[in-house]
């Protein structure tokens, strides 16, 4: 009887989130360990489906890190990184395509209609949904920053009840791109942002492989539950937001610019944490509003 006590309890107190976030869109980029792990694999798809479930507009952005490097090594194609961005030449953009586009975004989608939802896996070629520009004047290759979001497909599936699942890959929106090559490989982070900017989404929330943010990065109990826009420029500047949490933080920012109501930073290790952050008071992860 406890259990079913506290089965019900847990339902009731979702039910306050699962009316506020209905109809509302929420951008989530999925990568890092949820990506590895048969279990956690499960545990998001699970998660992305009863979103939709609830009337949730759900988009997931994904990025394939170590399967890309995976299928290069056996392409016998170089890969190395500057400043976190990995160098793309034309034969290592045709492998991460490959790859994004290809065998992970579709496997996404199955495991998501296992799980009993419905989804669509493309990339931001299609429909021209991300159009980019070379990063560092081509400096790191076919690597790119989006300069424009079209949502007329994002909407028309969304509006049939499917799952977008976006692999980050744009369209060059350079008029002398090379001749018969098309494509940049862009942050997933980035690109989720500037979907969720360009749709107005309720949420943005970023799946990471650390709690969020933390004023003490070697201590999880520093855990920042939440934070507001102003507060993140001042967390950089006194050395409380460093490494690879910059970049995350700068996409919560840019998202909120673009009118998100609210980004989240969680830990993808976490089984079922999307519906911890979206569905409870306490949360698991920091959110920026």
């Amino acid at each position: 009887m406890e259990a079913t006590n506290n089965t019900a309890g847990t339902l009731v107190r979702a039910l306050p989130y699962i009316r506020r976030f209905s109809g509302k869109t929420v951008v989530v980029k999925y990568g890092g360990n949820a990506m590895v792990s048969g279990a956690l694999k499960a545990a998001v798809m699970q998660d992305v489906v009863l979103m939709a479930c609830v009337g949730i507009r759900t988009v997931l952005v994904h990025g394939g890190g170590p399967e890309i490097d995976a299928a290069l090594a056996r392409s016998g194609v170089e890969s190395r990184f500057e400043e976190g961005l990995r160098v793309t030449g034309d034969a290592a953009m045709e492998v991460v395509q490959s790859v994004l586009c290809g065998k992970l975004g579709k496997d996404i989608a199955a495991l998501i209609g296992r799980c009993g939802g419905r989804a669509v896996s493309l990339c931001g070629i299609d429909g021209a949904v991300l159009k980019a520009r070379r990063t560092a004047g081509g400096r790191l290759g076919r690597v790119g920053e989006v300069t424009e979001v079209d949502t007329a497909l994002l909407n028309t599936l969304l509006d049939a009840g499917f799952i977008p699942v976006v692999a980050p890959v744009a369209l060059d929106d350079d008029a002398n791109a090379d001749a018969g090559i098309f494509s940049l490989n862009v942050n997933a982070d980035t690109a989720a942002a500037k979907i969720a900017g360009a749709l107005t989404a309720e949420k943005l929330i970023l799946m990471t492989d650390v709690p969020g943010v933390l004023r003490d990065p070697g201590d999880p109990a520093t855990l920042v539950k939440t934070l507001r826009r102003d507060e993140l420029d001042r967390l950089k500047s006194d050395g409380t937001v460093t490494g690879g949490m910059i970049p995350k933080t700068d996409c919560c920012a840019a998202a909120l610019d673009a009118g998100v109501q609210r980004a989240h930073i969680i830990d993808g290790r976490v089984p079922h944490a999307l519906l911890v952050e979206l569905f409870t008071d306490e949360g698991v992860g920091t959110m920026v509003c």
